[in-house]
């Protein structure tokens, strides 16, 4: 009966698929196509996801072991955010992709990818979660390389070498679990049997360190961060936009899986498992924070970025404390509307100015005061500066870190994550200072020669009148980045519906 919640999964996986096998397409009817099922799939899903709990088994992998989806707590958030933005970047890579080309592969593997991560949230096991997992970095690995460069190559195999070495090593520990667990279906508490785990604790602790670790590769936790600033400045904006709000998640979903629904955040908490985890994700968070800091080129500083933001989360999950986890999650959520806002304003400067470099952008709010409305919207957002959202996260984490019994992080935490948010304003506010106050010498004259530009792989000409004068980008653009913006805001003013919610579902969790 139950059956039908598939069908925004096979819908535009079957959809993404026919596209890439088409011989041509007209650009309208493209557009159209791709549009037209990636509402209907979003639409689909949202029902899906809230309109009672469901489960369904697709086959059996072996005896005991299906493909199984079930809809549960988690679920809900994860594809509801993800539908949101996701269908908010579709619409603004409609005009974006015709600056990068070969638009029919690019929403091809689009919507194949959100049919993966729809599959990927409703998995109701371990085997299922890991199965998507991979399917996953595979069909998103040719959006990192669409350009064709030698750059774009190298990145998408940096992105695949370590997303398969962290996969490999979450299949490490799946195996153990496997052989130690009651069920490998998702159970809040987790499903460990007490006699099992006790009489093989040792080697249970490096499986799940492993796991942790591999599936914080997706994450971008050290030290399998890399990939992230090779792949965003050679990937098309609306890729990275996806990539940085919504597939880094797979990473933080999977840990959350792993710990709450199958391991049991009892077995590990106390351990020298909770204690590195915190180590790793408090040194990524600041790591990742000052390679922002100094990197001149803007796609690649949102992507160290958002290395530093998804450990927030991290942080905040390996607290093992309801708070904590609060926390977590609600900067989940709030970090996928801010950091796709922000790639989708670096696409805007690419788009229409042909600007890469933070240098280059002085001055660019006469041109497109609105474009820079909506960057500094997200950019409060994420230094946490109220009432931007983040502030609301961020507070929780913090409270979580002191109130939990972890020694020396219970204050290393709260002063790592304000280091961390001095830093993120520094290398995020002056975009907008300089952009509405660029100064004498440095104003709207500065950079307005003809000249030829290599951004993402695509050979651009810069000539004057894109460089004069107020150029908003086209509304298909600009609206999906006023939503992204402004849900930054709404969220932060009214944030008490979704953090019940979560309570609720933590309380039921520990």
């Amino acid at each position: 009966m139950n059956g039908w919640i598939l069908l925004p999964v096979f819908l535009p996986v079957i959809a993404g698929i026919f596209l890439l096998l088409m011989s041509s397409c007209e650009r309208r009817r493209l557009h159209q196509a791709a549009g037209t099922v990636l509402v209907i799939s979003a639409l689909l899903v949202l029902l899906a996801a809230w309109t009672g709990e469901k489960s369904v088994t697709l086959f059996y992998l072996m005896k005991d072991i299906p493909v199984y989806f079930h809809i549960d707590g988690i679920s809900r958030i994860f594809v509801t955010f993800t539908s949101i933005v996701w269908v908010c970047v579709g619409i603004y890579a409609f005009v974006y992709m015709e600056h990068e080309g070969a638009e029919k592969r690019f929403f091809g593997f689009y919507l194949m990818v959100y049919g993966v991560l729809v599959a990927l949230e409703f998995s109701g096991n371990l085997v299922t979660m890991y199965f998507f997992y991979e399917l996953m970095t595979l069909t998103s690995a040719p959006m990192v390389l669409h350009n064709g460069s030698r750059e774009a190559i190298m990145a998408a195999l940096k992105y695949l070498f370590y997303s398969l070495c962290g996969a490999y090593m979450g299949l490490f520990g799946i195996y153990f679990l496997y052989q130690n667990c009651d069920t490998l279906t998702f159970t809040p508490g987790g499903t460990l049997n007490p006699a099992l785990a006790q009489d093989h604790r040792t080697i249970l602790l490096i499986a799940v360190f492993a796991m942790l670790v591999g599936f914080g590769a997706k994450a971008g936790m050290l030290p399998l961060h890399a990939w992230l600033p090779a792949a965003h400045p050679v990937a098309p904006s609306p890729a990275s936009a996806v990539f940085s709000g919504i597939v880094v998640k797979a990473g933080v979903l999977a840990a959350i899986r792993t710990v709450y629904y199958v391991v049991g955040p009892d077995f590990i908490r106390g351990t020298w498992v909770q204690t590195a985890w915190m180590v790793l994700a408090l040194v990524t968070v600041f790591m990742g924070s000052m390679m922002a800091y100094r990197e001149p080129v803007f796609k690649k500083r949102l992507a160290y970025s958002t290395v530093s933001q998804i450990s927030y989360i991290l942080f905040g999950l390996s607290l093992l404390t309801p708070m904590g986890m609060t926390g977590a999650l609600l900067h989940t959520v709030f970090h996928a509307f801010i950091k796709s806002a922000l790639f989708l304003t670096a696409g805007v400067f690419i788009f229409e100015c042909g600007k890469a470099r933070v240098s280059e952008l002085t001055g660019i709010g006469k041109r497109m005061p609105k474009t820079i409305w909506c960057y500094t919207f997200a950019s409060l957002a994420l230094i946490g500066i109220p009432p931007a959202c983040g502030f609301v996260s961020k507070w929780y984490l913090a409270e979580g870190a002191l109130h939990a019994d972890v020694g020396i992080f219970g204050w290393l935490g709260p002063v790592v994550l304000l280091v961390s948010a001095l830093l993120t304003a520094g290398y995020l506010l002056p975009v907008t200072m300089k952009g509405f106050f660029p100064g004498k010498g440095n104003g709207e004259n500065s950079g307005m020669k003809k000249a030829s530009v290599e951004i993402s792989g695509v050979q651009n000409g810069i000539t004057d009148d894109r460089d004069t004068g107020k150029k908003e980008p086209s509304l298909m653009m600009l609206i999906p980045l006023g939503i992204l913006a402004s849900l930054t805001i709404i969220l932060g003013v009214l944030p008490n519906p979704l953090i019940h919610y979560i309570s609720q579902l933590v309380s039921g969790l520990m």
